[in-house]
């Protein structure tokens, strides 16, 4: 039993990981039940979404029946059903929202749709309850790079973000070509550490003065060409080498874009968030340069940083708070973008990436 309690579950398939979670009170964790179909994938060397569609569809029931039972909840403790209807692949969305939509008929729950990104974003305020907007969050994975304004709970405003490729797309496409084997970001991130940084002169890209924006395609083809070029002349890869150095690249460069939005809007407050949040380098460089800077850091424990449903279910605390509920006609936004009002889901209202 709840024992007076708020009590939310979350459910998540954006992707490649089926996940329920059941939280108390936004930020305490009852249970989060991941279900990760990396093995699966690696072998395609990335995510299937065909296959995804389908895996979330033989786990789900049984992913969300261990979470409520790990929990020690019955469906009827639970206030609220909590689901991010986008962006994400679309047959993976449809899996989640679907089942969501039933569980909330069936037990009578209100049903609350939260985006992707914020759930990502929302995810360091499980751990960090005192953390309240306004703040800065970085948001870097396979595939958003974002720097948001988080103005409250259910605002948000997009100060910059990738032009082209996202941070954690890079990595899995040079961990590809460098035989380091999938997810690309833990394989780049291991290999470095027994890498010199220096080894190969890659050009951090800042774009305009001023700017905010990201670009990474530049890089991600500049170490491409290297690794093949070296090959070419028959010369050896040092595998640790390059991926140090290209991940040091990258990371300045998320860094740098990070202090200069912390700065800019003066917030004593940056919150790290998504998969990539999960790389040593990047944390130990954010951690360092917000310390000398005296802003307050905020970065989830790596099994927050990935894609899970305690993270959804945080974010529908909030929502909740100020009356965001969806119905029963939900549909799924593959390329949602974090500015629209998901209080509001119908057309007119529907802003994409």
């Amino acid at each position: 039993m709840k024992d007076g309690q708020h009590i939310t579950l979350g459910i998540e398939t954006s992707c490649d990981e089926t996940a329920v979670a059941v939280l108390a009170d936004g930020c305490h964790i009852l249970s989060n039940i991941i279900s990760s179909q990396i093995d699966i994938h690696r072998t395609y060397g990335g995510v299937v979404p065909e296959i995804a569609s389908r895996h979330h569809l033989q786990n789900i029931n049984v992913v969300f029946a261990e979470a409520v039972e790990h929990a020690g909840i019955s469906l009827q403790d639970v206030d609220e059903i909590a689901v991010a209807p986008g962006p994400g692949l679309a047959g993976a969305l449809l899996m989640g929202t679907a089942f969501a939509k039933a569980v909330a008929f069936a037990a009578g729950k209100p049903l609350v749709a939260v985006h992707h990104i914020q759930a990502h974003i929302m995810a360091g305020l499980i751990e960090r309850p005192d953390i309240k907007p306004p703040f800065v969050a970085l948001v870097v994975s396979g595939g958003h790079t974002h720097l948001i304004a988080c103005d409250d709970y259910n605002r948000f405003r997009i100060l910059g973000q990738t032009r082209d490729d996202a941070a954690g797309e890079v990595f899995d496409k040079v961990a590809r070509v460098l035989d380091l084997g999938y997810p690309g970001g833990p394989a780049i991130d291991i290999a470095s550490e027994t890498g010199n940084s220096g080894a190969v002169a890659f050009k951090r890209v800042h774009l305009e003065k001023g700017s905010l924006d990201f670009s990474f395609s530049g890089i991600k083809t500049a170490a491409i060409n290297y690794i093949h070029t070296q090959r070419q002349k028959g010369l050896d890869v040092d595998a640790a080498d390059v991926a140090a150095s290209f991940q040091a690249a990258v990371v300045d460069v998320l860094v740098d874009k990070s202090m200069m939005a912390v700065s800019g809007l003066r917030s004593p407050v940056l919150v790290l968030a998504g998969g990539v949040a999960s790389n040593r380098l990047l944390r130990r460089n954010i951690k360092a340069a917000c310390e000398a800077a005296g802003v307050d850091l905020c970065i989830p424990s790596p099994v927050l940083c990935t894609d899970n449903a305690a993270m959804v279910a945080c974010a529908a605390y909030h929502k909740r708070r100020q009356g965001f509920y969806a119905d029963l006609y939900l549909d799924v936004w593959p390329r949602l973008s974090i500015e629209t009002d998901l209080g509001l889901l119908d057309a007119k209202n529907i802003k994409l990436i």
